[in-house]
């Protein structure tokens, strides 16, 4: 199975990237699920339904948001009644919607999806790495579903790190998000986890995390007010992540990250 993984999409820019290519990159890459961070989507904070449904439309298996998916009101309603769009699974328990879901292919393969938060330098929730232990008991690798995919929504890159090697050979991959940084550690752990830091955002490079240059400067230069941050509007960079798993174990067997467009040196080169 090859599973397409786009990085938070930022603003306008890095909304219309994506639309733009996500068809195109999924046949390119033998595609047979898709994921989405859009968490940002929403003029750089949050998700809106319609934002939702056009990555959907475009070709994407699940949506998946972060910190910010309660920036956009409508986002409350929306996610009750949209199950491919997912918020953390260690909110608290009463949160509208899903933390993770079981995704039939066509072919009659399962995938589980599992976005988690991050608890360093962010706003304590609950234990990442006993909720999805949990949520790892119902629906284990190879026997309830052919792939699990993991997101970590975190600061820290020693919490990411941390989640990866607790979860090695227990999941097909796990792969960071939130500081819109691509790494450069892309790789397969020994127990056969595909495994990156953070995938990047999709979006504008010349900027501050996909926020306007001076805006952003100033609100961290200056002790007076300042407007209010806005996404950056230069040519978007857009970076995702590419990984294969056996279909016997449901463990994976390679990872390659994509970036194309921007400022960003592509990859593959």
């Amino acid at each position: 199975m090859r599973i397409l993984y786009f990085g938070d999409v930022v603003g306008k820019v890095g909304r219309t990237l994506v639309l733009e290519r996500l068809s195109d990159l999924r046949k390119k890459h033998r595609a047979d699920f898709v994921v989405v961070n859009g968490e940002n989507s929403a003029h750089g904070f949050g998700i809106t339904g319609k934002i939702c449904d056009a990555f959907l439309s475009a070709g994407a298996d699940v949506v998946i948001t972060g910190n910010h998916v309660w920036d956009q009101r409508d986002t409350l309603d929306y996610i009750v009644k949209q199950p491919r769009l997912l918020r953390p699974a260690n909110f608290p328990p009463e949160s509208p919607g899903r933390g993770h879901g079981v995704f039939p292919l066509p072919d009659g393969r399962k995938v589980l999806v599992v976005q988690l938060q991050g608890r360093l330098f962010m706003t304590p929730l609950d234990d990442p790495f006993r909720v999805v232990d949990a949520i790892l008991a119902e629906h284990p690798l190879g026997q309830a579903v052919d792939a699990v995919f993991v997101d970590i929504h975190a600061e820290a890159t020693s919490e990411k790190m941390g989640l990866a090697h607790f979860l090695d050979g227990r999941v097909s991959m796990v792969i960071g998000s939130h500081t819109h940084i691509p790494t450069a550690d892309a790789q397969v752990l020994p127990g056969g986890t595909a495994y990156q830091t953070d995938i990047g955002m999709c979006g504008d490079y010349d900027s501050v995390i996909g926020m306007n240059k001076d805006i952003a400067v100033s609100r961290l230069v200056g002790v007076l007010p300042a407007d209010r941050l806005e996404p950056a509007g230069g040519d978007a960079t857009l970076c995702a992540a590419v990984v294969e798993t056996d279909d016997e174990t449901g463990l994976a067997t390679s990872i390659f990250p994509v970036r194309l467009g921007g400022r960003l040196i592509p990859a593959p080169n």
